[in-house]
């Protein structure tokens, strides 16, 4: 499979379709105060980066960098449709996350996901990544709900 990765705004009604089933897919599988997602209006602010998956045109999978200033950098919203998965969609999206990362300047890339069965293929891509797990980042609470991972750029 051949996708097209390139950086889109949020607001469009593909993106949106993703975005709703990334969160059908995570609301059952963690108690909703321990859920941090951003919505499709946060991610069109300027401090956030989207990069759209395509492939034929559609929208398959999708991740966004939300730089906090001070040499932090999180990734957001990862996600690929089903069909894709086991294809380095997610793989190659953190790819293109991690390369925007580097030329802002950014020398540390965290995230937090949950800690719960059902994540297993996001803490792979992860860890594939070279991501390595760590404490609770940024103003997350440390709540056993979730996982935080960290990736030194510099």
């Amino acid at each position: 499979m051949a996708v097209d990765i390139a950086v889109e705004t949020p607001l469009q009604d593909d993106v949106r379709a993703l975005v709703a089933e990334l969160n059908a897919y995570l609301i059952p599988l963690t108690p909703r105060e321990f859920q941090f997602q951003l919505t499709v209006e946060q991610m069109a602010e300027p401090t956030v980066t989207l990069f759209v998956a395509r492939d034929g045109g559609q929208a398959v999978g999708m991740g966004a960098l939300k730089d906090h200033g001070n040499g932090v950098g999180e990734v957001k919203r990862m996600y690929t449709l089903p069909a894709v998965r086991g294809q380095r969609v997610g793989a190659a999206l953190l790819g293109q996350v991690e390369t925007l990362a580097r030329e802002k300047g950014i020398s540390r890339l965290v995230l937090e996901t949950g800690e719960a069965p059902g994540f297993e293929p996001a803490y792979r891509v992860y860890e594939r990544g070279g991501f390595t797990t760590c404490g609770a980042v940024l103003d997350y609470p440390d709540s056993g709900h979730s996982r935080f991972y960290e990736k030194k750029l510099s």
